[in-house]
């Protein structure tokens, strides 16, 4: 029983503080399969543009977080696995990292962002093959805008061990979210000796993109997940004098694994 305790307060507390995106779980074993929860919580290395709009990369670490089954007293089972059917639900986290001038010449002139925290709500429709959904977050900190994506993807099970999933993304933001990462004052177009001229952006699409995500049971606890992504700045975003000096096209690709915990909690 103790054991079992301290695996659920290490899933929620994980889950709280992730900045990952949720997805639903592979195949489960017997033994998890009658369990109210299943989470799989893990870490992983990505490589990712140093901010929106950069065309140098850095190596960052990210959580992972998939849901293989989800409790809802009055609801039942909102994750069920592969064979889950229906409309689905998950909170939405974000995490942005401090941007200052001193982190390129693109940025001479700009004043420094503090780090930002998104926390949102996520839902959508899925079958075995394919799902659909959409998220929205609020920004804390660096930011006080609102962010969000659209995205479909195809989910294929190329063996018993495997799943494959792939498919379009779209990502708006608010005028506030726009200004704070895409805008240029007067001031700092004026620091910047001419580099950067100045620009008020708009609310509305920022990117559109492709993302993958291949994942692989090594046993009925570990996975390995290997994802990347592309996405092209669009319409004010791509419009902007940092995306002009930096670059339109952001590409990003990550490994890394996760462990399973199963527990019950209402019972």
């Amino acid at each position: 029983m103790k054991k079992l305790i301290s695996r659920a307060a290490v899933a929620l507390l994980a889950g709280s503080l992730s900045g990952a995106a949720f997805a639903q779980g592979g195949s489960l074993s017997a033994e998890d399969a009658t369990k109210q929860f299943v989470i799989d919580l893990g870490v992983g290395a990505m490589v990712k543009p140093r901010y929106e709009a950069s065309d140098s990369y850095l190596v960052y670490p990210f959580p992972l977080i998939q849901m293989g089954r989800f409790y809802v007293p009055g609801l039942g089972q909102v994750v069920e696995g592969r064979g889950r059917t229906g409309v689905f639900f998950y909170p939405s986290f974000g995490f942005v990292g401090e941007r200052k001038a001193s982190d390129t010449t693109d940025l001479t002139g700009t004043n420094k962002i503090d780090w930002a925290l998104e926390l949102g709500l996520g839902g959508g429709f899925r079958t075995q093959h394919w799902r659909a959904f959409g998220e929205i977050r609020q920004g804390i900190n660096g930011h006080n805008g609102q962010v969000g994506q659209v995205g479909f993807d195809g989910i294929m099970y190329p063996g018993e061990k495997w799943e494959l999933s792939f498919g379009p993304r779209a990502d708006f933001a608010s005028g506030d979210y726009m200004d704070t990462y895409f805008g240029v004052t007067a001031t700092e177009a004026s620091a910047s000796g001419g580099q950067l001229s100045e620009y008020n952006p708009s609310a509305g699409f920022k990117s559109v993109g492709l993302a993958a995500r291949v994942s692989y049971d090594l046993n009925d606890d570990v996975r390995l997940h290997l994802q990347g992504g592309y996405d092209r700045l669009v319409g004010d975003a791509a419009d902007s004098p940092i995306a002009k000096v930096g670059s339109e096209n952001q590409f990003n690709v990550g490994l890394g694994f996760t462990y399973r915990f199963a527990f019950d909690v209402f019972k």
